[in-house]
């Protein structure tokens, strides 16, 4: 099992490790428990700087990403292209080696899903993001300094929305949107980077870099 001790966990808002709220998300678990019984198996909490002003919003763990190492945005493709560019804007201390134990440090940044377990074929249903919505406003009221939440994905994207008492139609998705929440936090949206956005160019590096400094410009 992955070692949680050497990175910033976000405890408020993590959901328990035995959670049983949504039965698909609790069959998978068991299931890849008894295959890959060294793997973290469990939810995943936020993780980052408790001071941080972006929170950088995800949809679920992956299977080989944060299911399996315990940290969100560790472990796969995803991780690779949301580290390097957290880097590339001085975000982090650039130490990403895709375990949890790799000593990387976020500077002003946490990082959450909405979903914290892993969902069959990384489609959750509308009925488990809503039960995981405590936990993630939980996670957001232990980061009181956060002014910015970037959205990867239009999951993501729609559950802050939803949260947020808005209505989809009048904060729609796109690649670069921000919109003023009623709390006073700020939504920033991008696309996923995910493998299969990246190798088809809907997301580039330099997409990704221009709203991470886009994002910077409202706490400026």
């Amino acid at each position: 099992m992955s070692d949680t001790s050497s990175f910033s966990v976000l405890p408020k808002g993590a959901a328990p490790a035995n959670c049983r709220r949504c039965p698909r998300l609790v069959a998978l678990r068991r299931e890849t428990r008894k295959e890959h019984p060294d793997w973290w198996n469990r939810p995943v909490p936020a993780w980052g700087d408790p001071d941080a002003w972006l929170v950088v919003v995800g949809l679920a763990p992956g299977m080989q990403g944060a299911h399996r190492t315990g940290r969100a945005f560790t472990g796969d493709a995803s991780g690779i292209v949301l580290h390097a560019a957290l880097a590339r804007q001085g975000l982090s201390n650039g130490l990403y080696d895709a375990r949890a134990d790799d000593g990387l440090v976020l500077h002003g940044v946490a990082i959450a899903n909405v979903i914290q377990c892993l969902p069959p074929q990384n489609k959750p249903l509308g009925a488990e993001v809503a039960k995981c919505s405590r936990y993630f406003a939980k996670t957001l009221n232990g980061l009181p300094k956060a002014k910015v939440l970037l959205a990867l994905g239009s999951v993501a994207h729609k559950a802050l929305v939803r949260d947020a008492g808005l209505l989809q139609k009048d904060v729609p998705f796109a690649h670069g949107a921000q919109y003023p929440l009623p709390d006073g936090r700020w939504l920033v949206s991008s696309y996923h980077c995910s493998r299969y956005n990246m190798n088809t160019g809907r997301l580039t590096e330099g997409m990704l870099d221009d709203v991470l400094r886009q994002a910077q410009t409202l706490i400026a």
